[in-house]
């Protein structure tokens, strides 16, 4: 295990999530003295290489069960939460402008953000039209299943 807690192994890694996916398991925790690692599943799949992105549905306002993930309760319009666990991107490229910005106009169908999850980057598409009022997170953050990621009204 030291090698796993000390130097995040990360074929080991993989070979974990792959049990927790595989077995549809909600978390999968290893202990070694004071050291912990979990890893969190998910019942929303991220699509195999070469399938379409998938749609992040619309998700209405609500508080969160994690302060650090909560939405300001008295915000109108619709959260897009992370549909799975991996790093938030807001461009395709480092070079390249973000999909959104706030006060930006969206429609059905547009980017909104990149989930890379376990190498594979995930198109996230707007689900209705309106404009982004607000954006909660920084390019390259660690972003949980079902966190609020932007707003639209």
């Amino acid at each position: 295990m030291e090698k796993l807690f000390g130097q995040y192994d990360p074929e080991l890694l993989e070979r974990l999530a792959r049990i927790v996916r595989d077995n549809e398991l909600g978390e999968l925790t290893l202990e070694d003295g004071d050291k912990r690692l979990t890893l969190k599943g998910k019942k929303l799949m991220p699509p195999p290489a070469g399938m379409p992105p998938t749609a992040c549905p619309p998700v209405s306002a609500s508080v969160p069960q994690e302060p650090a993930q909560a939405a300001p309760a008295a915000a109108s319009g619709t959260w897009v939460k992370a549909p799975l666990v991996g790093t938030y991107y807001a461009a395709p490229s480092p070079e390249s402008e973000p999909f959104v910005t706030v006060g930006k106009q969206v429609k059905k169908g547009d980017v909104l953000m990149i989930i890379e999850s376990m190498k594979l980057m995930n198109e996230v598409l707007c689900e209705q039209e309106g404009t982004v009022t607000e954006i909660l997170v920084q390019n390259g953050d660690a972003v949980e299943f079902d966190q609020p990621i932007l707003r639209i009204e």
